[in-house]
């Protein structure tokens, strides 16, 4: 017997690999067992019919027996008589013979029928035992194959499933290391725009401090010139009145002037702050919308 094959009770190899038997040995011997069936369901119609023939052909010669009459010979001699006498003893007992051969007849062909009849019982029972027996055999070994499938299905599932969590607890890895990675990378870029903020803002108080500084001085100047002129005005009036009122009047024309001009100067940068102060606004909000985080207040608002 070749490697992987064993032999079941019934004859035919029982293939380990495919955890069964070999299809066309099973079918071959399920034909065997139908033909061997339907033959034996034959066998006993015919024994049957057998049977019915042989008991008509008893009651047949029976009643051609019993209907024989009597034959009387009255008008022969003594010795016809007397030959007579021993030719119907014979005849009787030819037909006492008869009569006893043909129902020993009936009884052997009955007889036969019968052991015909329970022959043949024997053997349709023994080949539906023998049936019920490889249908037992069959039906244990597609338990055992589906016992086979659904283990190796069990194993299956269970290695799939570990092969998924391992895939889900990589995955997973990963994408806390890319967010603790993003995380990270957010922060740097928050403290640099916060730090690039803050630059910004001395920068811009810097430059409003200067600004107002110059402002101030040159309206510093401008009423130091303005006293100047009036003193000179003050001290050259006694000498030229008309001239003094002339330089009075320029010296307030270029007051008024330089008023306008430090004005001018203060409204433009007063306007440049505020439209500093609404950029940093807007890169502010624009940071709190990116990171989430809210912005501190502007200190100079």
């Amino acid at each position: 017997m070749a490697a992987g094959t064993s032999s079941s009770p019934f004859g035919f190899a029982v293939v380990r690999g495919w955890r069964g038997y070999r299809p066309e040995q099973v079918e071959e011997y399920a034909a065997a067992l139908f033909r061997a069936a339907e033959e034996a369901r034959a066998r006993i119609g015919e024994l049957t019919g057998r049977e019915a023939e042989l008991a008509a052909e008893a009651e047949r010669l029976r009643e051609a027996v019993a209907g024989l009459a009597p034959q009387t010979y009255e008008s022969l001699g003594e010795r016809a008589r007397s030959l007579l006498g021993l030719v119907e003893e014979e005849a009787a007992a030819v037909r006492h013979a008869a009569r006893a051969e043909s129902e020993a007849t009936a009884q052997a062909a009955a007889g036969a029928a019968e052991a015909l009849r329970d022959a043949a019982r024997a053997h349709a029972d023994g080949v539906g035992e023998r049936a019920a027996e490889w249908s037992d055999a069959r039906e244990t070994a597609a338990r055992a194959e589906a016992d086979g499938i659904r283990t190796l299905a069990r194993h299956d599932a269970k290695r799939a499933r570990d092969e998924a969590l391992a895939d889900f607890d990589a995955t997973r890895r990963r994408a806390e290391t890319l967010l603790a990675d993003q995380a990270e990378d957010q922060a740097g870029r928050l403290d640099t725009a916060e730090r690039e903020l803050a630059a910004a803002d001395r920068a811009q108080v810097e430059r409003e401090v200067a600004a107002e500084a110059a402002a101030e001085a040159r309206l510093a100047e401008a009423k130091q010139a303005f006293a100047e002129a009036q003193e000179s005005a003050r001290r050259a009036q006694e000498a030229a009145d008309a001239q003094a009122a002339e330089l009075l009047e320029q010296a307030r024309a270029r007051a008024g002037r330089i008023a306008e001009d430090t004005e001018r100067v203060l409204g433009e940068h007063d306007e440049a702050r505020e439209e500093v102060r609404d950029h940093m606004e807007h890169v502010r909000s624009s940071l709190a919308a990116l990171t989430g985080r809210a912005m501190d207040p502007d200190p100079s608002a």
